[in-house]
């Protein structure tokens, strides 16, 4: 089965029991922070994706890493999947957990790539753009900036993608001259 599969079903299962223990926002509070821990610490995320070392040792890093910040279902739930043989896949879980809560919360995720960093009033114009083309109700706005780019912005919400950089102009012009 593929990791995106099982990894909707965990997440999907852990998103319901935290629906029913009232602990939602402290369960996305967990999962985005072991994440961004993953992220920081390529170490870790090596090591539970490593088929060599035993399930006991993992659970032991995770136990020793963790247990003291994260609350204790979302430690039960570590342990669980450490049982199971599915440490390799955690950060998956943890990522789709992200999405499942966001989706439940109506939040939008969207990245927007200029050559300057934006200024508030631009902000707002970009969060407009993406409510008004998604139809959620909040959007969360990462931030890039790319050189490159010439001029103009690219904004990326989910798969789509509205590029209206002068790069892409440039381009567009030189495939027209082309034909």
């Amino acid at each position: 089965m593929a990791v995106a599969t099982v990894a909707a079903r965990y997440a999907k299962s852990l998103l319901d029991l935290a629906k029913e223990q009232g602990i939602t926002e402290t369960m996305y509070t967990d999962m985005k922070f072991f994440r961004q821990t993953l992220i920081q610490n390529r170490q870790l995320a090596l090591i539970l994706k490593n088929p060599i070392v035993r399930a006991e040792k993992k659970n032991a890093i995770l136990k020793a890493a963790f247990s003291n910040r994260l609350n204790p279902v979302t430690m039960s739930f570590f342990q669980i999947i450490a049982k199971k043989n599915r440490e390799a896949i955690m950060d998956a879980i943890a990522d789709e957990f992200i999405n499942q809560y966001d989706r439940l919360k109506g939040v939008e995720r969207a990245t927007v790539i200029t050559t300057v960093p934006l200024t508030e009033p631009l902000r707002e114009k970009f969060k407009a753009m993406v409510i008004q083309t998604t139809g959620g109700k909040l959007v969360e706005l990462e931030e890039k900036i790319d050189q490159k780019l010439i001029g103009g912005y690219v904004l990326r919400v989910g798969d789509r993608q509205i590029d209206g950089s002068i790069r892409n102009q440039l381009n567009e012009l030189r495939l027209q001259f082309l034909n």
